[in-house]
């Protein structure tokens, strides 16, 4: 098997909350697999999708009424922190797993390991903001393709319908990137095109789009902030930021989970903001689910960027990659891309 990367070092979103219901549920991250399952006290707890028995996967089993997981296979069960028992040898030892730590917030659960601290949980939101809604979409993309998708704005006027500038505009698109130690700062300017959505969010025909994100990579997310202005100058009411966590599932697959929230900055219209953080949330899932329909056009893009003809835009790229190598899967610097493990059978 191949070696799989150590990433449940960072807190992943994986799962929404809702979908964990009585019966277990299998969820991938860099090619390892994991079950989850709430115990009798309704807590969602987390083990490595594979039985340390035989190694047949748990989520195929059931949750008992004392609150434990048992194989399907030959019922060894195991409680949320991974101790386990042989019903048919109740004096063999060494039946544990392997346990994880599981945060639910935001409507969703956050997979991490049992030592990683709550500090580490990434920052959303903040002063002002409302939190207006999270879903999730299937990339169909390695996450080095799914990265760089997200870490420029120069495709908007051919994939999106609604956010930012049309083809006439590209021209006079304003951008500046800054690469650091441990981020990539990113801000857009330019004129925003018509689009009948942007008028619940105040925006007027003429406005001026400004994106500005942070791409970090603890996990890897990106959280982009967009708001927009009158040719004046004069600020539009609302600001929204989005939150996108990438989560590699296996080798050609990610999954992004996107966080929405709003904030507003005229008091009299602070009644408004639940209905507007809303339709924040569905632009939102507009923008991405264009972004996961074209991905598998460009999916066997290769992980290196020798050959290309990058342009300005791209600046932010090759510095997010030796980001993500060095922060996220914790390479040395002169290492290989990480492969992701095409089985997740005994971790």
């Amino acid at each position: 098997m191949e070696p799989t990367p150590d990433v449940i070092r960072h807190f992943h979103p994986v799962l929404p909350s809702r979908s964990l219901g009585k019966q277990p549920v299998r969820v991938e991250v860099a090619g390892r697999a994991y079950v989850l399952f709430r115990d009798a006290a309704d807590r969602p707890a987390a083990l490595l999708d594979a039985c340390p028995h035989r190694f047949a996967p748990l989520s195929k089993g059931r949750v008992r009424p004392d609150g434990r997981l048992e194989c399907p296979y030959h019922g060894w069960r195991f409680d949320s922190e991974g101790r386990g028992a042989n019903p048919a040898q109740p004096e063999l030892r060494h039946c544990d797993t392997r346990s994880f730590q599981v945060v639910e917030r935001y409507g969703y659960l956050w997979l991490a390991e049992r030592d990683t601290p709550l500090s580490a949980f990434p920052d959303m939101g903040g002063d002002g903001y409302v939190f207006g809604g999270a879903f999730s979409t299937l990339f169909e993309a390695p996450l080095h393709v799914a990265l760089d998708n997200f870490s420029e704005d120069e495709h908007t006027p051919y994939v999106h319908t609604r956010l930012g500038w049309d083809d006439p505009h590209a021209h006079v698109v304003e951008f500046e990137a800054r690469n650091l130690e441990d981020r990539t700062e990113v801000s857009y300017r330019a004129p925003q095109r018509p689009a009948a959505l942007m008028k619940v969010l105040g925006v007027r025909n003429g406005d001026i789009f400004h994106n500005n994100w942070v791409m970090r990579f603890d996990p890897v997310r990106g959280q982009y902030t967009v708001s927009w202005a009158a040719p004046t100058g004069e600020l539009r009411p609302f600001i929204t930021q989005a939150n996108i966590f990438f989560v590699p599932e296996t080798a050609r697959t990610t999954r992004l989970h996107s966080f929405s929230f709003l904030k507003c900055t005229v008091p009299a219209m602070r009644p408004l903001l639940s209905v507007a953080a809303r339709a924040a949330a569905a632009l939102t899932w507009w923008e991405v689910r264009d972004d996961s329909r074209f991905i598998p056009t460009v999916a066997d893009t290769p992980y290196s960027h020798k050959g290309m003809r990058l342009d300005r835009f791209d600046k932010p790229l090759v510095h997010q990659r030796r980001l993500m190598e060095r922060i996220y899967y914790r390479m040395g610097a002169d290492a290989a891309p990480v492969p992701l493990a095409r089985e997740a059978a005994g971790g």
